[in-house]
């Protein structure tokens, strides 16, 4: 008898048991993703910034759940999708209301800022990448440490943690580019040598205060942005305009040898080179080979001198169709391909995939 008991017992703890995995959600594969950047990653922090440069009303958001949160495109970025990969909630910004679990992670991306102090200043007061790493040092040095029993137990979560950084694109576009810009005072090669000098101390930065697992993204082809080409080519309608894009080479070429030398130098760390601008602007030249139907214009409506989507104006019928959701930013059919590629492909993200980051 108290063995047919147990028989009758046990389909009950076997059913227990894979409802328990069914539905309990998995681990997540890092402990946090903290995010460093300008528009391209920003989801909000600069809703609480004195800048013009925002993205907190309709269209934007237009295929997002939350609707328009700051996120200057129709849906998720590079990061959201990241973040979904590392089974992790989206890092919510910095600045604002305290939100979601701090032990997940913070996005300190600020749209219009850049790797220099002064860029972005025309259109207000934005967070500069030393701001940003400020914020994180108060995030390291103060939040923090009250859930670690040990500093030693800190440095674990943080080696372990993803760190993500996109910057330098603003440098060109609200500085370098400019007819007042910092082309007054340097060359092309004076001017991008600059930039990685600086981005490599901020970087260095970010591996003192605990940072171990970086990608560091390229930037994309800025010369094929509509801003650009409407622009600066007087409303001619090539795709992209060569010129800006060899001046970003320059960048690109630079940041590359930049990422290797610090994962040599700096014990411990891993950083990875995003390549996407070869992959962006094969998605321009090429776009029906990744499902697109327009590489050329906005999804949403903006001024004719180029802008942001203009508010609560109908955008286009397909975003999903277009490369670039307003005069500077793409869609998120662009972003999901760029963090899918990062993601499984070495060719794209290198050494290490974004995969395999994760697992060292």
């Amino acid at each position: 008898m108290n063995c047919i008991r147990k028989l009758e017992i046990f389909p009950i703890i076997f059913s227990f048991i894979f409802l328990h995995f069914l539905f309990v959600e998995p681990r997540p594969l890092a402990p946090a993703l903290y995010v460093f950047g300008d528009s391209l990653f920003d989801s909000g922090n600069n809703n609480y910034l004195p800048t013009l440069m925002k993205a907190n009303y309709p269209p934007y958001g237009l295929n997002f759940p939350g609707g328009a949160t700051g996120r200057f495109t129709n849906g998720r970025t590079v990061a959201d999708f990241l973040a979904e990969y590392l089974r992790l909630p989206y890092p919510p910004p910095y600045i604002g209301p305290p939100r979601g679990n701090w032990l997940t992670g913070f996005n300190y991306a600020s749209g219009s800022c850049g790797i220099l102090p002064e860029t972005g200043s025309i259109f207000g007061i934005c967070l500069n990448l030393d701001a940003q790493i400020n914020l994180f040092q108060l995030t390291v040095e103060r939040q923090l440490p009250y859930n670690f029993k040990s500093k030693k137990e800190l440095s674990k979560y943080l080696a372990k943690s993803i760190f993500i950084v996109s910057a330098g694109s603003n440098d060109y576009l609200n500085n370098y580019l400019l007819p007042y810009g910092s082309s007054q005072h340097y060359t092309p090669l004076q001017f991008s040598q600059l930039l990685i000098d600086s981005f490599f101390q901020k970087l260095q930065r970010l591996y003192n205060l605990g940072a171990r697992k970086v990608v560091v993204f390229e930037l994309g082809p800025i010369g094929c942005v509509p801003y650009v080409v409407n622009r600066l080519k007087y409303g001619h309608k090539e795709k992209c305009d060569d010129h800006v894009n060899e001046l970003i080479f320059l960048f690109n070429h630079r940041l590359g040898n930049m990422v290797q030398r610090l994962s040599y130098t700096l014990k411990g760390s891993n950083f990875v080179l995003g390549r996407e601008n070869r992959l962006g602007y094969d998605a321009i030249i090429n776009p029906a080979k990744y499902g697109l139907t327009d590489c050329r214009n906005s999804c949403c409506r903006t001024l004719l001198n180029g802008s942001t989507c203009i508010p609560d104006l109908t955008a286009c019928s397909d975003p999903y169709g277009h490369y670039f959701w307003d005069d500077f930013h793409p869609t998120e059919a662009i972003y999901s391909v760029l963090a899918s590629r990062c993601i499984n492909d070495t060719a794209v993200c290198l050494p290490l995939s974004f995969r395999q980051l994760v697992h060292v």
